[in-house]
């Protein structure tokens, strides 16, 4: 099998972050399709590091960069298709088209995904959710690869699922699945969406480059309600601000550093922790190299 996607060396990656920080990647590899990804990961050199990354939604990338090669599977797998009461989504698909595709299908279920800023792929690596809706609740099996290229079809025993955590066996990463949705109204689900879109809007600085949720929320609280309490609202370092509309993102006014958003990010869990006394526990996954 031979590789056809695109390969880019020393790739800056603030342009695949949604905080638009981060230095380059080694290799960065955009596949045409899963069989295409198969023949790329089959090729890779024994312990080259790699990471998957979708829309860059739910990541930090440090100024020196990322050792290895970085897979982006945004634009990249994005087949999706009706089976049912089933959707099959590959991994590049963002949450809101999949909750709308369904919708329009008449299939209920998926509403919640529309306010999740990130791709199939990355709601199924972190169990994804908001107003109650957890991604692993509609999952009924997905595919993952590893790094030899081989696919696995996992179920949910297969996986250990937590509040915002998941845990594969091994060294895969989720390629697809098939979400389980039953029937429904399709106009009472897209009102459903737009109310949800509508409250995001009010409530989180969508305005500035943002990762959404800095950390999770503890069992009974609210990470922002912590936050705020503390008196971290607006507390800045470089161009990184603890938003003033909602507590629990970091903001890049535009001109931050991602070591900028690291120091506020350890900033603010050790005021946290010293001033009400709960230890946070990000939702962000930090990757690469100080410079």
């Amino acid at each position: 099998m031979t590789a056809h996607g695109k390969l880019l060396l020393n790739e800056p990656m603030a342009r695949y972050t949604s905080w638009r920080v981060g230095g380059p990647a080694d290799r960065l590899y955009i596949p045409v399709n899963l069989e295409d990804l198969q023949a790329f990961l089959h090729g890779l050199p024994h312990g080259e590091p790699v990471h998957f990354v979708g829309l860059g939604s739910n990541l930090l990338v440090r100024d020196g960069g990322v050792r290895g090669t970085v897979v982006l599977m945004h634009d990249a797998l994005t087949e999706m298709r009706f089976e049912g009461e089933k959707v099959y989504a590959e991994a590049g698909v963002t949450c809101a088209k999949l909750a709308r595709f369904a919708a329009r299908q008449h299939l209920h279920g998926a509403e919640f995904l529309a306010g999740v800023p990130g791709t199939v792929g990355g709601a199924l690596a972190m169990n994804a959710g908001c107003h109650g809706g957890e991604t692993w609740d509609i999952v009924q099996r997905a595919l993952t690869i590893d790094r030899r290229g081989a696919i696995h079809q996992r179920s949910q025993v297969d996986v250990e699922v937590g509040y915002r955590y998941v845990a594969l066996p091994g060294e895969e990463w989720f390629v697809a699945a098939w979400f389980q949705l039953h029937p429904g109204d399709a106009d009472a689900a897209e009102e459903k969406i737009k109310a949800l879109l509508a409250r995001r809007l009010a409530t989180q600085p969508l305005n500035l480059p943002n990762a959404g949720s800095t950390f999770r929320n503890p069992e009974g609280d609210f990470a922002a309600r912590l936050i705020e309490a503390s008196g971290l609202k607006g507390t800045r370092i470089g161009g990184a601000q603890v938003s003033e509309k909602h507590a629990n993102f970091i903001v890049n006014l535009g001109n931050a550093t991602a070591t900028d958003i690291e120091q506020l990010i350890a900033l603010v869990h050790e005021t946290v922790q010293q001033e009400q006394g709960v230890e946070l526990h990000r939702e962000v996954r930090i990757i690469g190299e100080k410079q």
